[in-house]
């Protein structure tokens, strides 16, 4: 299952024409927090997906039957950049665990690169929901080896994967990897460069969120 939030018309996609705006974009402050809005919005829409139970609530004036979620997921990231769209999933799903993980690409001097993953933090994740979150899937190599790293040491029993913008090439990537994951992204851009940066993209999301690394 693919869901792709610019297929609907709403605020989100302000948001996202906000991250894509090279001016707006030098406001590493608003960067975050539209990152965030976005978190915030998909912990919605994935909620809908989420089982709920039924009981009572006692009112100043009477009772309430409400909907409460089961259980609350477990969120995790790929630091650093996705720690803005982690803090909004946090903000709905504010009793969630969270998972860390260290990942990043390691270049080779050919310019070819490999994922480097150097550090995992995470909860107890048998039998539980997993939300991944990340700000770019492009070309979905970081994240089927996040995942995978997480799902061979526990039996997670929903896997749904957040992006604020996707490649085509790494959609099809994650859906031929983690056939079982459910993706949820703010936009799919057709086109990468030759150092797999999407196009048109928005850059570098880590840097534009916290400063460039050396």
């Amino acid at each position: 299952m693919t869901f792709d939030l610019s297929k609907t018309k709403s605020i989100a996609n302000t948001f996202i024409a906000e991250l894509r705006d090279e001016n707006i974009q030098k406001d590493a402050m608003r960067f975050r927090k539209n990152l965030e809005r976005l978190g915030e919005f998909f912990a919605y829409e994935i909620s809908k997906t989420l089982k709920f139970t039924s009981r009572e609530v006692v009112t100043p004036l009477g009772t309430s039957q409400c909907d409460f979620l089961e259980t609350q997921p477990v969120l995790a990231t790929i630091l650093r950049a996705g720690l803005p769209i982690q803090q909004g999933l946090l903000n709905i799903f504010d009793k969630s665990e969270c998972c860390f993980i260290s990942a990043y690409r390691k270049v080779k001097k050919n310019g070819d690169f490999i994922i480097q993953m150097d550090y995992v933090s995470t909860p107890d994740l048998e039998g539980r929901v997993l939300i991944m979150a990340d700000p770019m899937l492009a070309t979905g190599r970081s994240m089927v080896m996040c995942c995978k790293e997480l799902i061979n040491r526990y039996k997670v029993s929903e896997l749904h994967i957040v992006a604020a913008i996707a490649s085509t090439e790494g959609v099809a990537h994650v859906k031929a990897n983690l056939p079982k994951a459910k993706l949820w992204l703010g936009a799919i851009d057709e086109e990468m460069t030759s150092k797999s940066y999407i196009v048109p993209g928005l850059g570098d999301a880590g840097d534009l969120a916290y400063g460039e690394k050396m």
